[in-house]
């Protein structure tokens, strides 16, 4: 099944929440912070909390704890506890996290391609905008 097809199948459903069959996909991967973390657990590999906290530079400690206990949760990331003194634990991308590179790096592309594109259509909405 193409998807096109699938895209077309999922857009006679009555209830908006089923019309888009990505939903799912982007609440779960574009969550805020999720894609700086796994292009850093993708890019550097396995890493400690104080080695992401550093490299993420805006997130609280809070929050990095939470999104890393969802991406644990999903799949995406595994957490491993060595039980030494002081305890240490370890995030790494999981085979199922790093199945998302393609995604990313079609993402990039048009990132590429057509943000300037996004960039000249807000010049141009912004200066025709009554203020």
């Amino acid at each position: 099944m193409s998807a096109e097809v699938s895209w077309s199948a999922a857009t006679r459903s009555t209830d908006p929440e089923l019309a888009c069959p990505i939903a799912p996909v982007v609440d779960i991967v574009f969550s805020r912070w999720t894609t700086p973390i796994l292009w850093s657990l993708h890019e550097y590999g396995r890493q400690r909390f104080v080695e992401l906290e550093r490299r993420i530079t805006n997130v609280t400690p809070k929050v990095l704890t939470q999104r890393l206990r969802q991406l644990e949760r999903d799949g995406l990331i595994t957490r491993t506890y060595h039980p030494e003194v002081p305890p240490r634990v370890e995030y790494e991308i999981s085979e199922l996290g790093r199945s998302l590179a393609p995604l990313f790096a079609t993402l990039a592309e048009w990132a590429a391609t057509n943000l300037p594109k996004v960039e000249r259509a807000r010049h141009a909405h912004d200066a025709g905008a009554v203020r």
